[in-house]
């Protein structure tokens, strides 16, 4: 009798095609099965809305979608192997150095690279070029080596011993803290390396990256999403950069680095002094930022950007408490009353309002009346009415007096073109986001969008009636409308201000995961519902009642003493 192999089923949405396959076939047979073909993939895919590696086997009927690297999630996934490969090669050429992938900052990563001597003792020796140019060297030794990236499943006991043997502390601590019964790992050549999120299945899938010194580190640089032929445009952003890094030296308060720490220091009944000294540290900064304004004579207009759901509105009356503190009256005015008319409005390449757009507002109106007010004259604000989508007369006049000085919030505050009409001495910018400050672990940055978006699925859930499905829906219309409208003019301000801090994570996670587990499985969407669920149970949960009323987070959270 002839055995026949099992079949199973796969549905390949990228054409729309119903593939026989044998059981077990690993993506990467699947998609030599299809008969597809990708310029700059396949990456990973999602397996019925679910992100794999290319590793993943099938043992039944599947929904598969093939990704490239003009996807988010792909991108993601090159990046981590891209880490693996230079961790990989740092080691290599120093084998008891001390490699961070800390943030990401001009369209790149900073990696901290911290060598050992002899005695065990580490260097605080600069990476030189030379140095980077060998990193690099090596890096693409092992990419045209085309050497397979191994999975590997074993008990977290076991992950534990190999990481400590190999003097990986932050792993160490990552894992004793999760309380998980299994791990995955990887190995690329001996070398093995823990990462959260699928992974290349082979090191010739890296066409791509660049490697440079920048400041006392150096900058590994990824493809571009919009044009995976070319590294992303290298943007010079010493501001930002110095706010990562003013960050750091509060996590050397806290000696708070990671997701380990932090699950430390909760176990240990340490979360409310955590949240008192981050809100005092934060609290500190606004009062300096106010103290800024005030030296700077002259100003009459404190202008206050930042992103979707940087936390705009709360930095904006916070620093207007500490502004009254030193004597000035600071009198609100929110950009989104300057929006034209509907029918004004420009819009998208979809024909659809681009609400986003800089000249979505009336910028002749709002130069007229600024001007006005700061020579003394009397003027009476605009209103826009969201639910008939029209500007309208608010009643509102205002008249500034000796003492008072103005404060503007939205996303465009920050641009030239806003204000053009505006002295430049009578100008102060403050540009406010959440600039995630904790990594998972040395290898495994959290991205800073993530804290956005999970302040943005709650508050749409319970202030918009928005579910998390249509917020990750709309969430890449919003990223682009920030690439486009907002990033660019970051390094203008004149104080910078991150509204994230070392514990919300683990105060946000309580209300953000009930809301994730509502998104279905049978939508697209679901894969990041799916990412941001599997990566907040990392983190230890802070019950929300230890944050105060005027904590940031309350804006997003609810039961702030501030009135929205």
């Amino acid at each position: 009798m002839i055995s026949m192999e099992q079949k199973i089923l796969i549905r390949c949405k990228n054409n729309k095609k119903i593939l026989e396959c044998n059981i077990g076939s690993n993506l990467s047979e699947i998609f030599s099965e299809s008969g597809l073909e990708m310029e700059y993939g396949p990456i990973c895919a999602r397996v019925n809305n679910k992100v794999e590696g290319m590793h993943f086997q099938a043992f039944k009927d599947k929904d598969v979608e093939f990704l490239d690297l003009t996807n988010a999630s792909a991108q993601r996934t090159y990046t981590r192997s891209l880490f693996f490969v230079l961790n990989k090669a740092a080691h290599d050429l120093w084998p008891k150095c001390t490699v961070v992938i800390d943030i990401p900052v001009s369209n790149g990563y900073y990696v901290d690279i911290r060598r050992v001597k002899d005695d065990g003792c580490k260097t605080d020796d600069v990476i030189t070029p030379d140095d980077v140019h060998e990193l690099r060297a090596r890096m693409q030794e092992i990419i045209d080596a085309a050497l397979p990236i191994h999975r590997h499943e074993t008990t977290t006991e076991e992950a534990i011993k190999m990481f400590r043997e190999a003097g990986s502390k932050s792993k160490v601590k990552l894992l004793e803290s999760l309380g998980s019964l299994y791990t995955t790992y990887y190995t690329l050549d001996g070398y093995a390396d823990y990462y959260y999120g699928a992974m290349l299945t082979n090191t010739s899938q890296l066409k791509l990256f660049g490697l440079e010194p920048y400041y006392d580190g150096l900058l590994l640089r990824i493809p571009s999403r919009k044009d995976p032929s070319k590294l992303g445009a290298f943007v010079r952003q010493q501001k930002m950069f110095e706010i990562f890094n003013e960050h750091h030296r509060w996590q050397g308060i806290l000696g708070m680095r990671t997701v380990g720490d932090l699950n430390t220091a909760i176990k240990d009944g340490h979360a409310n002094a955590l949240i008192q000294v981050s809100e005092a540290l934060q609290e500190k900064k606004l009062g300096q930022i106010a103290d800024q304004i005030v030296q700077q004579r002259g100003v009459k207009m404190v202008l206050i950007a930042g992103p979707s759901s940087s936390g705009k509105t709360t930095t904006c009356k916070r620093l207007s408490v500490h502004l009254a503190v030193n004597g000035i009256r600071p009198i609100g005015i929110s950009l989104d009353d300057y929006f034209l008319s509907r029918e004004q409005t420009p819009r998208d390449e979809s024909g659809d309002y681009d609400f986003e757009h800089l000249h979505a507002l009336n910028i002749p109106l709002l130069n007229e009346q600024m001007n006005a007010l700061l020579k003394g004259e009397e003027v009476e604000l605009p209103r826009y009415n969201f639910h008939t989508g029209q500007s309208e007369s608010s009643g509102r006049k205002l008249r500034l007096k000796g003492n008072e000085i103005l404060v503007v919030e939205g996303i465009h505050a920050l641009n030239p073109e806003l204000t053009a009409q505006i002295p430049e001495e009578q100008k102060f910018r403050v540009y406010a986001s959440a600039l995630t400050t904790i990594l998972l672990d040395n290898h495994n940055y959290i991205p800073t969008t993530d804290n956005r978006l999970l302040r943005r699925i709650i508050r749409d859930y319970k202030y918009r009636g928005v579910s998390a499905e249509e917020t990750i829906r709309r969430w890449p219309s919003v990223r682009r409308g920030e690439d486009r409208w907002i990033f660019p003019y970051q390094e203008y301000a004149d104080a910078m201000f991150n509204t994230a801090m070392m514990f919300e994570l683990a105060v946000i996670r309580g209300q953000a995961i009930p809301v994730l587990e509502q998104v279905p499985e049978n939508c697209v969407e679901h894969a990041e519902a799916y990412r941001l669920l599997k990566f907040l149970r990392y983190i230890k949960p802070i019950p929300e009642t230890q944050i105060p009323p005027t904590s940031l987070l309350r804006e997003f959270l609810g039961g702030s003493s501030f009135e929205y």
